[in-house]
């Protein structure tokens, strides 16, 4: 199969890259950013550009679009739905111009906002910030695309926060302060946490390459939840570090502190790792139920703990710190 992964320059869509290869498909990546892996398979483009998008796609049987704006400090704002909401219609337009009638997307849990309670596919959607809002906005037009066809295939998958070898997000960045030794919890630390391997990820994106023509949603969670301070502990278990700080931060001081970090970061026009959202998100229950999943011949190769391990162990296991 003839397959275009576009954001294939990324966390996820590297590792999903090598599994379609694997499996024997002809990959292409589309994508602004080179990719390290594979620089022979890219076409350098944005997402935005319609008519270069439009140009990529011929010849192409399934098209997984991954490219987004997703960091959490993303300015001006508006790059949110430019991207997100704006390189959807654009890939709409891509997919009629050249009968493409595959696609499968990767959105977000964040649709359904914080401390939203135990979500499934069919819980309301309220997301929070502009990521969830612009990547509703694109579930919206793709389910459009999707439906004015019975021959299409629209599967929709909404990961939770995805956690791996090579990650440098906000789960690589927790991971980082707890193996420095610098982290102090936000919070009393009983809030669970839904969370992604990427490695099981990327399988479950190869296995549902297999959808018939329809639309499915599904969540993507590995199974069991962990609460915070279960996640610190495992993270200096494996380490071999005892715990050296059980000082809690309140919540209400922790937040104040973000607000602090976003007017710095407004006013040097600069990132810092503390933000009021990120401190949020920190503190917040996010358990989604991936039950539809369930029900499908899916077996993830590798349990929550033993990719939490791997990562530790790939990212921190041989640090001086």
């Amino acid at each position: 199969m003839n397959i275009m992964v576009t954001g294939g320059s990324g966390f996820i869509g590297t590792y999903l890259v090598t599994d379609l290869l694997k499996e024997g498909h002809s990959v292409s990546i589309y994508d602004k950013q080179k990719s390290d892996t594979y620089p022979d398979h890219c076409i350098i483009a944005d997402i935005r550009d319609k008519e270069k998008l439009t140009r990529a796609l011929r010849g192409y049987n399934l098209v997984y679009h991954l490219a987004a704006e997703h960091r959490d400090d993303v300015r001006p704002t508006s790059l949110y739905y430019d991207v997100n909401v704006g390189g959807a219609q654009n890939l709409t337009y891509a997919l009629d111009k050249n009968s493409v009638t595959k696609l499968i997307f990767t959105s977000t849990v964040g649709v359904y906002g914080l401390n939203a309670g135990k979500t499934d596919e069919d819980s309301p959607l309220k997301a929070f910030n502009d990521y969830g809002k612009s990547k509703y906005k694109a579930e919206t037009v793709l389910n459009d695309w999707a439906t004015r066809d019975n021959s299409r295939t629209l599967v929709i998958v909404r990961p939770t926060v995805v956690f791996g070898e090579k990650n440098r997000g906000n789960v690589y960045n927790l991971l980082s302060q707890i193996a420095s030794g610098k982290f102090m919890m936000v919070g009393n630390g009983k809030n669970k946490k839904s969370m992604s391997y990427v490695r099981n990820v990327s399988k479950f994106l190869v296995f549902i390459s297999k959808a018939s023509p329809g639309i499915y949603i599904y969540n993507y969670v590995d199974k069991p939840d962990l609460d915070m301070v279960e996640l610190k502990n495992l993270v200096l278990k494996e380490l071999g570090k005892k715990n050296l700080i059980n000082f809690h931060l309140p919540y209400f001081i922790g937040l104040s502190g973000g607000y602090v970090f976003d007017l710095l970061a407004k006013i040097t026009k600069q990132t810092y790792p503390i933000s009021s959202i990120r401190v949020k998100k920190f503190c917040a229950e996010t358990v989604i139920s991936g039950k539809k999943i369930e029900e499908l011949d899916f077996k993830a190769p590798f349990s929550i703990v033993d990719g939490l391990n791997r990562m530790i162990y790939s990212e921190f296991n041989n640090r001086s710190d």
